[in-house]
């Protein structure tokens, strides 16, 4: 298992390696277990306070040794027990000695260690995993969302091991269970659902958890035991209209936010909150009538206060360490609090100068804080009365564009969600959009590896197509290119395939649009439809690709592309005598189309069908249960007697 330290530091500190640090790793490859064990002591006792040391052994790639060693099951405890605590005080170096830790995997091998039986082994392995965590370059997700590491602990009885300490005299280890719950039952069905109906003392977890979130118990206290429920809601371990959330778990949430509680609560409450709403569009009303909560976020954006007025300086690092996290905070509650409701946005955006917040959130130096921005806006786009208005008179469409040049990937993902929004046919932004050159960007987002990127990119070329001028459509056919459109129709992302042939649907409209781009492309889109036909799709894709079908019949010269093609014909005739009624409908759109007795050549197209068997077929749909399939056929019918 490869070790690698950043080049810098390797550098320099390999040319001060020295010939007893070799020797230490060499004693590891020892037969003699003995003699390997004697090793490991001798070297826990060499590295500890020794910076210099410790860089040493881990560039000569002590540490997949000391790893290999402490799972190997052919290891004795005792070894293993000294491997972790070797690995612990490597850790206690410098923050790249953590660092080329996680890149050996540390974490899985230290979690799997504690299913051990051996107390002593399981002590060095906690001691270790916690001065790997303290760090400040290890990500908390490896630990708190890993549904791997929560199975492990699940299935070793965790949950009955836990809950009794819930009624420890000891308030530290009270608070110590509740945490451990609310790691395990995050985003954790199984967990959550064992959770509801564990007893303690005769009493079920969720009320014990409700007494902790009472008012009078310390801070601390209610907000773990309100992320504990919110954490049991999400994954649907308790219903959003259950009293225990709407009367005890959002209130308290909310009480997080005020002016009196600490900074760090005042974000914790806040980002639990907006966790625990998100998906509930009863629980964001409820939310946004609480203790005027959305003005309550407004104070959110005045950290750091000002300097002069500060003569604490530690006040005035506090708040600035804290202040993007509030930002970070604020917006993520207000997107979840406007995500389904017009008036609970339209509140938002009235609330003190917040539209100017928010564009300014979007160039912040803070990753977290640009992502959070993004997201608020988004929710906020999904409102037309707001697209015409304050996202008009804020020009945010500007800054969008520009965080959309150079993103990670998860700021990508949401702001081109947004975009979409903004591109709909009646958003004031959509022109100015165009103008900047998005049309290429979002080509380019469809050869994205990350496939929300590429669903979001042709999602919105389908809303710009959607009426969209000639000129327009033109410029996405030549910037997508033929060849991008064939590998995104066979893309294995049903939203992406999706949303390609919305986007072709959508370029298929107006017959003079429809007669010069299928004059173009007419060979390549025919060619396109009949693969996706001809293939193991399900019904909706069908049903677009036969709508796509009945756009190309309404052209005035594009329908001879399928009246010359006795290979689409016979299947728009197998889709009519479909079992599935949007099927049979979707290819009677065609026939219609074909055989439109007012447009030029309709006697010689009605006649070729007609010897096809179509005539047929539409007096047997014409006696449809299903009075839509029945109408159109009867329609249809009366083309060929007029």
């Amino acid at each position: 298992m490869a070790c690698l330290l950043e080049t810098p530091i390797r550098m320099s500190v390999l040319s001060e390696v020295t010939a007893s640090s070799r020797h230490y790793v060499d004693r590891l490859f020892d037969p003699d277990p003995q003699k390997v064990l004697q090793g490991v002591i001798d070297m826990k006792n060499a590295v500890i306070g020794n910076n210099k040391q410790k860089a040493n052994l881990i560039v000569l790639g002590a540490v997949p040794r000391l790893l290999y060693l402490l799972q190997q099951e052919t290891s004795s405890t005792e070894l293993k027990t000294e491997c972790a605590v070797v690995l612990g005080s490597l850790a206690m170096g410098t923050e790249n000695n953590v660092k080329s830790l996680l890149d050996c995997h540390i974490i899985p091998a230290l979690l799997q260690g504690l299913l051990s039986p051996d107390l002593k082994f399981i002590e060095a392995c906690l001691r270790c995993l916690r001065t790997v965590f303290t760090s400040p370059v290890t990500p908390e997700e490896l630990l708190y969302t890993g549904p791997d590491h929560q199975t492990i602990l699940f299935n070793h009885g965790a949950v009955q091991n836990i809950a009794h300490l819930l009624t420890s005299v000891s308030y530290k280890v009270r608070m110590q269970a509740l945490k451990c719950f609310s790691v395990l039952a995050f985003e954790n069905p199984q967990v959550s659902m064992t959770l509801v109906n564990v007893l303690v003392d005769g009493e079920l977890l969720p009320q014990i958890f409700v007494k902790m979130l009472q008012r009078d118990k310390p801070i601390e206290m209610q907000l773990t035991s309100a992320k504990c429920l919110t954490y049991m809601c999400r994954a649907g371990a308790i219903r959003t209209d259950d009293n225990c959330i709407v009367l005890k778990t959002l209130p308290c949430l909310v009480r997080m936010c005020s002016k009196e509680r600490l900074l760090e609560e005042r974000v914790e409450g806040a980002e639990t909150l907006a966790y625990l709403i998100e998906p509930d569009v009863e629980l964001q009303r409820i939310a946004s009538i609480t203790d005027h909560l959305i003005a309550m976020l407004a104070d959110y954006f005045k950290y750091p206060s000002s300097v002069s007025a500060i003569t604490d300086i530690k006040r005035l690092d506090h708040d600035l360490k804290h202040a993007h996290e509030l930002r970070q905070a604020a917006f993520k509650l207000y997107a979840s609090l406007g995500a389904n409701d017009e008036d609970i946005r339209k509140k938002i955006i009235e609330t003190e100068n917040m539209m100017d917040r928010i564009v300014t959130g979007l160039s912040e130096s803070s990753v977290k804080v640009r992502l959070a921005a993004v997201r608020c806006l988004h929710s906020l786009s999904r409102s037309v009365q707001q697209l015409r208005t304050s996202f008009q008179d804020h020009a945010v469409w500007k800054p969008l564009m520009k965080v959309l040049q150079n993103a990670p990937d998860e700021i990508l993902v949401v702001a081109s969600s947004m975009l979409c929004n903004l591109l709909l046919e009646f958003s004031p932004s959509k022109e100015p959009i165009l103008e900047s050159g998005a049309v290429e960007l979002l080509c380019g987002l469809t050869q994205s590896e990350n496939p929300a990127l590429r669903v979001n990119g042709i999602w919105a070329l389908m809303n710009m197509a959607f009426q969209a001028e000639q000129k327009i459509k033109a410029d996405i056919l030549r910037s997508l290119s033929t060849e991008q459109l064939f590998r995104l129709l066979s893309d294995s992302d049903l939203n992406v395939l999706m949303k390609t042939l919305g986007l072709l649907r959508n370029l298929l409209s107006t017959r003079p649009h429809i007669d010069k781009i299928m004059s173009t492309h007419g060979k390549q889109i025919m060619q396109a439809v009949t693969l996706i036909l001809e293939g193991e799709h399900n019904i909706e894709v069908k049903e677009q690709t036969l709508c796509i079908l009945a756009n190309i019949a309404d052209g005035t010269t594009a329908k001879e592309l399928i009246m010359t093609n006795d290979d689409i014909l016979q299947k728009i005739k197998y889709y009519m005598g479909h079992s599935h009624i949007k099927l049979q409908l979707a290819a009677m759109f065609c026939i219609s189309n074909l055989i439109w007795n007012e447009e030029e050549g309709s006697q010689e197209r009605q006649d070729k069908l007609r010897e096809m068997g179509i005539v047929d077929i539409l007096h047997k749909l014409s006696q449809s249960p299903d009075s839509n399939l029945c109408d159109k056929a009867k329609t249809a019918l009366q083309q060929y007697l007029a």
